[in-house]
């Protein structure tokens, strides 16, 4: 076993020793599970965790996986998480899937973070028919361009979280609609960063935006090395634009905020910025991220997404003091996939993929499931996104957080309006 390798394994009773008394005709019936040949359910999960991204989503999985095995575990079976850390690098990643699919029998794999990680896995799991769950990555490719050209061989993927970016790059048109009716802002820099996961940013977003009678200033994509921004901010200005609206994952920003702030660019900062979805990121900035946004699943904890975003967020903060001190966007995804998972396996009656693959597949196509970042549901397999989960408010929502100076720094959801928790603020010097 890998040194990095964490495993959580209790037993309880209760709902255990109820299905231990009535279910073990049907588990009997059900055959061995997944890759194993034991009474444990193993849970894969990869995540980079050398980011606080990949922490707090490890970190979630194993709350998820702790509370499945206080009510009973998964077909009267104890459940063990396997996570291993992706370090975000395809190749690494793809040594960890094979480590955890070969020796350790996982049943499923969860998360990925890097959508270039995802897409680097996901035709190893297909061929070894082990379900994969996405929880982090937003790349349109990996439902689209899998299951969506042969759906048979990719069946069993399926992405919980987050929508997928051809969806973001409609909610963000939405989103600047929505700054446009605040502050009258009706000129928009798209400046994706050039990652796999950003292409539809700068193939849907700026027709989406003219379509809403918005200007697009500025299309331009930012390497994903740059380290001078003053160039890019120089260029913004240049433009005209009110707002720079970005998507950086890689990219981490700060120099650029502080760039931005010192010198009063007369445009603001909106968008996705991975970065600033770390609760610690007031403290790595020294409160330069203020004004700034990031859209962000289960709207970072910050509101009221569903029944039950504050309840898990308050239990993951009760239990974390070191950072992340927030799950943030992963993490919900996470917490939520191994619920999801658990509810399909029980549904189908097995787990075993190797043996009947299309029930776990019939069996996940039926989740209508309430989580933390939504209302889980997933379109079908004639739909150009097989297995993507729903967008939108009653489905999965695209919430919006804002830095403001309340409470000595913290983020505040301002989008959309039917969960935001406080207004949009305007940086001071736009005002």
């Amino acid at each position: 076993m890998s040194e990095h390798t964490a495993r959580i394994a209790r037993r309880s009773i209760g709902r255990r020793g109820f299905l231990g008394t009535v279910g073990t005709g049907a588990a009997a019936l059900a055959g061995c599970l997944g890759g194993g040949d034991d009474d444990v359910v193993r849970i894969g999960h990869l995540a980079p965790r050398e980011l606080d991204m990949g922490i707090g989503a490890t970190r979630s999985a194993e709350m998820a996986v702790e509370e499945v095995n206080d009510d009973g575990g998964i077909m009267d079976r104890d459940v063990e998480l396997v996570a291993e850390d992706s370090a975000g690098v395809p190749s690494e990643a793809s040594t960890k899937a094979q480590e955890m699919v070969q020796q350790e029998d996982i049943d499923v794999m969860i998360g990925t973070f890097v959508s270039e990680v995802a897409l680097g896995i996901i035709d190893f799991l297909a061929d070894q028919q082990v379900p994969f769950i996405v929880s982090g990555s937003a790349s349109p490719e990996i439902t689209r361009d899998h299951a969506g050209q042969d759906y048979e061989q990719y069946r069993n993927v399926f992405r919980v979280n987050s929508i997928n970016t051809n969806f973001q790059a409609e909610a963000l048109a939405d989103y600047a609609e929505f700054l446009a009716d605040e502050h009258g802002w009706n000129s928009f820099a798209v400046t994706p960063e050039n990652a796999a996961w950003t292409q539809p940013f700068s193939e849907i977003l700026p027709a989406q935006l003219e379509e809403r009678g918005l200007e697009v200033a500025l299309d331009a994509r930012i390497a994903r090395d740059t380290d001078d921004f003053t160039p890019v901010l120089d260029q913004v200005e240049a433009s005209g634009a009110d707002v720079m609206l970005k998507t950086f994952a890689h990219i981490p920003g700060p120099g650029m905020l502080s760039t931005w702030r010192q010198n009063e660019y007369p445009f603001a900062q909106e968008g996705i910025n991975v970065a600033s979805m770390s609760p610690q990121f007031w403290d790595d900035t020294g409160g330069g991220c203020l004004y700034e946004t990031t859209a962000e699943s289960g709207a970072g904890g910050t509101a009221t997404v569903t029944e039950k975003t504050i309840p898990f967020t308050d239990d993951y903060q009760e239990r974390y003091e070191d950072r992340p001190t927030a799950p943030m966007y992963m993490g919900f995804g996470s917490y939520d996939a191994v619920h999801i998972y658990r509810e399909a396996v029980e549904r189908a009656g097995t787990a075993d993929y190797a043996e009947d693959p299309d029930a776990f597949v019939d069996a996940m196509l039926e989740t209508d499931h309430v989580g933390t970042a939504g209302r889980i549901q997933f379109f079908g397999s004639d739909h150009e996104f097989p297995h993507d989960v729903k967008p939108g408010l009653d489905f999965a929502p695209f919430p919006v957080q804002q830095w403001q100076e309340s409470g000595g720094g913290e983020k505040v959801c301002t989008f959309p309006r039917e969960i935001a928790t406080d207004d949009h603020v305007m940086p001071e010097w736009l005002a």
